[in-house]
């Protein structure tokens, strides 16, 4: 029974050790994972950036366009009712 009860404790510690040694594998699969996912992250957000900066600049450039058409067409329909109106 002695012999018995040794060699369940065995196969149980051998199995245990095992399981932690998969666990710890796992681990250092699962960093090195998030590291390369920070990596194509980070340069993600980098071109991301530079374009929004590029779309940002055009959008600046048609705000400008607009707005003097604007003030120009309102200055032309100011002349044109001061013209019926006088």
């Amino acid at each position: 029974m002695d012999t018995a009860l040794w060699t369940v404790i065995g196969i149980l510690a051998a199995a245990l050790f095992g399981s932690f040694g998969s666990v710890f594998y796992l681990a250092t699969r699962i960093d090195a994972l998030g590291d390369r996912f920070s990596v194509r992250l980070d340069s993600l957000d980098e071109r991301l950036s530079s374009r929004i900066d590029g779309l940002d600049a055009r959008i600046d450039r048609l705000d400008e366009r607009l707005t003097g058409r604007i003030d120009a067409l309102s200055g032309k329909l100011d002349t044109h009712i001061e013209r019926h109106t006088a």
